[in-house]
């Protein structure tokens, strides 16, 4: 009986060694010879042998499978970098946000993400099921229908807000200046969300850019040309609430401000690592149009919109108006793996053109422009218009 509980340990152990080596493998066959063995003070597998077998002899309970062992061995691995934005997704995963991407699913529109360790609301989108729910930036989630999310990485908490359209998920949060938790219900939709919308007040032109996708430079374009047709020489860029998109889009925006050459944004490849500067593009649609400008900012403001205010404060072509933004200036790239699996991983961080990290301390204005909640109108908007009396 021992020899045949011996022999069925050895070929599991077989089993899970060789999906182990493959994923390796899969991700490259020269990460292990390039291992720094003194560094890491590990030379083999020996350890994780060790506990698996200590594990197997003791756990009294029924056992997980050995796929799942191994997934949660590389979900281990993933989590020791303390990265929020880098994930393995098993299967399930892989297929739910797959599902997703082609329309299955629907969502409650709003970017979600983490900030020392807490699972927060960057943004609710214009006219989304979130917005109309009453979700705000900075909201922190604690529960998802009851679940408590403590421990859960990012995109598996994302899985649980998405499901199909017409569902409800009840969201329980925690807002600055609330005395108790608030439980907030969502009903998931398709989310369309507009580009942008401009109004002119009190000799000011305004662009409200919702966000960064693969339209919304043209539609920028367009809305600087009404700009120029106004004849106002006063702008507002108002990316309150905007959680970013696409580099390029806030590289074509910054270039119809930026003479060809300038900065807009450097991505750092780790500490010490290769740099990729990108510059503008020198669109000139302005053609030395004489304008001021000011770019309101708040909480919600992230990625993209952090990189075009960046790249036009530090240019000296805008003032930053209003509160510290997000802080997202981390890069992902999503790769594919086998067995339905996939992986994302940060592989850069934004700097502004001084170099300061978007991370670190998100954009900070010049100007403090705080919002009001208890306000009927936007005070905020209109006390940042104001402020062109000062400059």
């Amino acid at each position: 009986m021992e020899s045949k509980e011996h022999k069925q340990k050895f070929s599991t152990h077989n089993v899970i060694l060789a999906l182990v080596f493959f994923v390796l493998g899969y991700l490259g066959y020269g990460l292990l010879n390039h291992i720094d063995q003194s560094r890491k003070g590990i030379n083999d597998f020996s350890l994780f042998w060790d506990v698996w077998s200590i594990i197997e002899d003791k756990y009294p309970f029924e056992e997980p499978s050995s796929e799942d062992k191994v997934y949660g061995a590389i979900e281990g691995l993933v989590a020791s970098y303390h990265d929020d934005y880098t994930t393995f997704f098993p299967p399930s995963e892989t297929a739910f946000f797959s599902d997703s991407i082609a329309g299955e699913f629907g969502g409650i529109g709003a970017e979600i993400g983490v900030e020392d360790g807490y699972l927060v609301v960057v943004a609710p989108l214009k006219d989304s099921p979130a917005e109309a729910a009453g979700l705000e930036p900075r909201d922190i989630i604690t529960h998802i229908d009851g679940t408590d999310i403590d421990g859960m990485t990012l995109d598996g908490a994302i899985s649980l807000i998405r499901g199909e359209v017409g569902t409800k998920v009840s969201l329980m949060v925690v807002r600055q200046g609330e005395a108790e938790p608030l439980l907030i219900t969502v009903t998931r939709d398709h989310v369309v969300v507009p580009i942008l919308d401009t109004e002119i007040f009190d000799d000011t032109f305004i662009i409200h850019l919702y966000n960064f996708n693969q339209s919304s430079a043209d539609a920028f374009k367009d809305a600087v040309k009404e700009l120029k047709e106004s004849g106002l020489h006063r702008l507002v860029i108002d990316l309150r609430n905007n959680p970013g998109g696409f580099l390029d889009a806030s590289v074509d925006m910054a270039s119809y401000f930026l003479p060809q050459g300038a900065v807009i944004v450097r991505e750092e490849a780790g500490e010490g690592g290769s740099t990729t500067v990108y510059r503008s593009r020198g669109f000139d649609i302005l053609e030395s149009y004489d304008l001021e400008i000011i770019i309101l900012i708040n909480n919600g403001s992230a990625s993209a919109s952090e990189i075009l205010a960046g790249a036009l404060s530090e240019n000296h072509i805008a003032t930053i108006a209003g509160e510290p933004s997000f802080g997202k200036g981390s890069v992902q790239e999503y790769i594919d793996l086998p067995g339905g699996t996939s992986l994302k991983v940060t592989v850069a961080r934004w700097l502004t053109p001084e170099g300061r990290s978007i991370s670190d301390d998100g954009i900070i204005p010049e100007y403090d422009v705080p919002y009001q909640p208890e306000d009927l109108t936007d005070t905020q908007l209109l006390r940042t218009v104001r402020l062109f009396d000062r400059l």
